[in-house]
């Protein structure tokens, strides 16, 4: 977020042109992972913990197939979702990877993302929970801040699911047990692994859906605008 302000307009250029493109890149990759990773599933829908599990074994999640219409292919063919899955997965690590590498130099996570010793108060985070639970959005020049929820949840996501979804994934190919075989044991098992990926996936889901939700609520037209063009209208101060 970059906080330059035209004051004839109330016009500010809000998103870095880093999170555009990441944010453009990442909304198709993950909706061609989610849907191509549920017809894998599809294979086997039961999960476990630990290095092995198979039929006659105990799951701790037993589901019937995910429906064709949320899957890609859209039917059940095993091999067809693999193929989507492993095309999309490298370009999602290294796109991951160059967002990374992109914020830390353009100082966009130090300057929007760090958490400030001030945001880390109980009485701030109570006002920022209670502001969100109300659908109080900040106005004015604090529209371009990030809230410490933001920060926290976005954090989260960037450092946390996405990198723990990649590793999973990785853990599950016998290619990448013969090469870093440390990662099974990191994982406790491949089963293992295999349930934490698809904790992530829903969690990641999730994410997403609160995401639309909290756009439609503040105002989609100048949400989308600043997703995609980097310019964002500042709403009005509250008297």
């Amino acid at each position: 977020m970059v906080s330059m302000i035209d004051s004839a307009d109330r016009m500010a250029q809000r998103h870095r042109l880093s999170t555009r493109l990441w944010h453009g890149l990442n909304a198709l990759l993950l909706y061609i992972l989610f849907t191509s990773g549920l017809g894998i599933f599809n294979a086997h829908p039961r999960l476990y913990w630990g290095q092995y599990g198979a039929n006659f074994d105990h799951g701790w999640l037993v589901l019937d197939r995910f429906p064709g219409w949320i899957t890609l292919p859209g039917h059940y063919s095993l091999a067809l979702s693999r193929h989507w899955h492993l095309a999309a997965a490298p370009i999602f690590a290294f796109a991951l990877l160059a967002y990374m590498l992109w914020s830390l130099a353009n100082r966009h996570i130090g300057r929007d993302l760090a958490f400030r010793r001030e945001e880390l108060t109980p009485r701030h985070l109570w006002q920022d929970i209670s502001d969100h639970a109300r659908l109080r959005f900040p106005k004015g020049e604090a529209a371009l801040r990030y809230g410490l929820l933001q920060k926290a949840s976005y954090v989260g996501m960037i450092f946390v699911a996405l990198p723990l979804i990649i590793l999973t994934g990785l853990t599950m190919s016998p290619g990448m047990n013969a090469a870093w075989p440390w990662l099974v044991d990191l994982f406790g098992g491949r089963q293992s692994a295999r349930s934490i990926h698809f904790i992530t996936a829903f969690a990641l889901v999730a994410f997403v859906v609160v995401h639309i939700l909290m756009v439609l609520l503040s105002g989609p037209v100048n949400q989308v605008r600043a997703i995609i063009t980097g310019r964002y209208r500042l709403p009005r101060d509250r008297p």
